[in-house]
């Protein structure tokens, strides 16, 4: 099957629940310059998936899933410190990180695919 627009990614559709996920988990966050910069990291990662594949081009489709799993990565990095700042639950945590790491493993899957 070839896709032929960026919505049915799987990784950019799974991209953006996690985004709505971190948005929602960290709504009551009165630390807004943290909040802020997750919120960010975590839509940078399908803004990243769509515009990729937009360019048309496998190699520039892959710089930009690279930058999206940098973003992810980010996200994850910044989930650690929340949950030792008590921002977040270990719950919360967990559904995060769980969501962070499929999407991780299927833009890394994604990516070796272009190859």
């Amino acid at each position: 099957m070839k896709i032929t627009k960026f919505e049915e990614i799987i990784a950019w559709q799974k991209s953006q629940d996690f985004a709505v996920n971190v948005y929602e988990i960290l709504e009551p966050l009165k630390d807004y310059d943290f909040k802020r910069q997750i919120q960010r990291a975590s839509v940078s990662i399908s803004n990243n998936i769509a515009e990729g594949f937009e360019r048309g081009t496998n190699p520039d489709f892959k710089r930009f899933l690279f930058i999206a799993l940098a973003s992810n990565s980010e996200v994850k990095s910044m989930l650690y410190l929340a949950l030792r700042l008590k921002f977040i639950s270990q719950t919360d945590f967990e559904i995060l990180y769980t969501q962070s790491v499929e999407i991780s493993k299927i833009i890394s899957g994604f990516i070796k695919s272009l190859k």
